[in-house]
């Protein structure tokens, strides 16, 4: 059985016994428990639905496999719980964000048995629709391409990054491998990063508007940001970082050749909301500067979304503060300018893990929080259009 916590349900219903359906789908707190104490369940990615509710991919803790695995979470436009689907213990490592194609869901996760990539289907209630065989092994990230969609993989046994281009149906159009050094000194973390035994490594894989492609991965024995055309042998711009202690933690194309960026060095964390990257040289991440950010946990984890905002564009940062609250900070995308910060979550601990616009001109925002401080469930902060516009 589940149960829904919704905060802030007592305070509404002492200040009105009508509800406004309207007020209450713009703007909600939802946490959802249930009575699997053991359970662990953590967000990775959610989508609108067409519907109006909203998708979760998520990933829980199994007991016969050293990888997590999959949760898949439907709530309504509300947020009232629909339905939840524990995907079979076969399949493991699930990596967001959710990708869409031809009205359907995807994300790419990996077999327990043998570690090969498969890309799964879904419709927009979150059943299992297709499942498709990919070549190669411990998927790390992911991205849209149009119709298409990017993947970053590790290849362990050749020790390499690997950037590829899957279609909806699995098959690879193109690849390209970059060596992550020799050594078990550059695995460790990896491999931690996979069994969640260490430190969530900001993996990352996109492409330029109409050009190259990039990746945040493991290059030459460094977490570095590297571009790629995908058929040099050697990456075409390199922003080093220092080793898996320094680099970029989320990185977003703008217009006019800008990135929205952060980046950790040895627990900092920094903001930089208008930066130029050195896309066709070696660079390295320390040389970036950045507005520093004291109230995140060290190397924190970073979402960036692109929202407008009362007509002006809006870069909107997530984060997890050390008083564990997520932290929504905003700049204006022409000019990098701060225009505001809203924090959320009180009482429990949250940790964020993904945000995204919605069709009504508001937020959402998908996170972990812990019950009693201890039972890891996840959580729902929908924010209205006009939250967003007081707050940036």
């Amino acid at each position: 059985m589940r149960y829904i916590s919704i905060i802030g349900f007592l305070i509404l219903a002492a200040c009105s016994n009508e509800s406004d359906p309207a007020a209450d789908k713009a703007s909600f707190t939802r946490i959802y428990d249930n009575n699997k104490f053991n359970a662990t369940y953590y967000p990775i990615d959610i989508k609108q639905t067409p519907d109006g509710g909203y998708l979760i991919l998520g990933g829980r803790k199994l007991n016969n496999s050293n990888f997590s695995g999959i949760y898949l979470l439907k709530v309504d436009e509300l947020g009232g719980f629909v339905t939840e689907i524990e995907v079979t213990d076969e399949l493991v490592a699930p990596v967001g964000p959710l990708l869409i194609a031809n009205d359907s869901y995807y994300f790419f996760c990996m077999t327990n048995v043998g570690l090969q990539t498969q890309l799964i289907k879904l419709d927009a209630d979150g059943n299992v629709d297709g499942q498709f065989n990919v070549a190669g092994n411990y998927p790390a990230a992911a991205a849209q391409d149009g119709n298409n969609f990017l993947l970053l993989s590790y290849d362990n046994q050749d020790k390499e990054s690997v950037v590829s281009v899957v279609t909806p149906s699995g098959s690879v159009n193109s690849s390209k491998s970059f060596s992550i050094g020799a050594g078990d000194a550059v695995e460790e973390p990896i491999i931690n990063h996979y069994l969640r035994t260490g430190r969530q490594l900001p993996f990352l894989v996109g492409r330029l508007p109409g050009g190259n492609f990039y990746f945040n991965g493991f290059y030459n024995y460094t977490l570095s940001l590297a571009f790629t055309n995908l058929v040099a042998d050697e990456p075409q711009g390199i922003v080093q970082g220092q080793q898996d202690d320094g680099g970029l933690s989320q990185v977003v194309p703008l217009d006019g050749g800008k990135f929205a960026v952060a980046r950790f060095n040895y627990g900092d964390n920094y903001f930089l909301p208008s930066a130029t990257l050195n896309a066709t040289g070696i660079s390295s991440s320390t040389d970036l500067g950045g507005n520093a950010m004291p109230e995140l946990i060290p190397n924190a984890s970073v979402k960036i979304v692109r929202t407008t905002n009362n007509a002006r564009k809006v870069v909107l940062y997530a984060s997890t503060t050390r008083s564990k609250q997520i932290a929504l900070v905003g700049y204006d995308e022409t000019t990098g300018a701060l225009v505001g910060s809203k924090y959320l979550g009180f009482s429990n601990p949250f940790e964020v893990a993904s945000l995204a616009p919605t069709t009504d001109g508001g937020l959402v925002v998908c996170g972990t929080t812990y019950v009693a401080g201890r039972f890891a469930r996840i959580c729902i902060f929908k924010l209205s259009a006009k939250e967003l516009t007081a707050a940036f």
